[in-house]
Parts: structure tokens; sequence; C-alpha cells
């Protein structure tokens, strides 16, 4: 089910627990995935989340890896391209390559 966010000031945080969610991964096991202490990656991963703290771009990084999403998503507030950025996160580098080539094309 895809969201609408682009009212939210914090899209990152939306992203995230909408994601984490989905997955059914607590905040907790996101943490840890990406290298927090178990006694404190609920919190922090909390804090992201309601927007308290920004995660830095390398954080991010890791949660987009941790939730198996491209990092352009969480930043991401249009739900019509997150979909796009999901597809295309399946895809092996030539096949995006040449899908976004087509894509291109089309546009001209």
């Amino acid at each position: 089910m895809v969201t609408e966010f682009r009212s939210s000031p914090n899209i990152v945080g939306k992203r995230m627990r909408s994601r984490h969610e989905e997955l059914g991964l607590s905040q907790e096991k996101v943490g840890v995935q990406i290298g927090i202490d178990e006694s404190s990656s609920r919190a922090r991963i909390s804090r992201h989340e309601l927007g308290t703290h920004e995660p830095p771009v390398d954080t991010a990084r890791l949660i987009a890896k941790a939730l198996r999403m491209p990092l352009a998503y969480l930043y991401c507030d249009e739900d019509d391209v997150t979909v796009l950025l999901m597809e295309l996160a399946t895809k092996s580098t030539a096949q995006r390559k040449a899908l976004v080539s087509q894509w291109r094309q089309g546009l001209r």
C-alpha cells in the first residue's frame, strides 16, 4: 500500500516507519542491523522516524539497505515516483540502465 506523505515535514521518518512496518521489522531490529547497540537502537530509530533527529546520509544509506530500498526512496515525497524507485531497485544494473534509457527516449 502506498501512503501519501507530501504534507509531512519529516518524509524520511515517515518512509522509514512505513517500510519497517511493511517488512515486519521492529525499530530495534533495524537499529541493530545498521550497527547501533541493541540497548539504544529502538530509541535512536524512533528519533529518526519522529523527526527529532534526521539521520546523516551515511546512516540513511545503512537504513535504506536494512529496509531493502534505494536511498532515494527515503527522501522522495512523491508516492508515484517511489513506486518506480522500488521497481527499478529490483532490476540489475544493466536492466536499470536500459529502462531509464528507454524512458528518457520516450520523453523526447
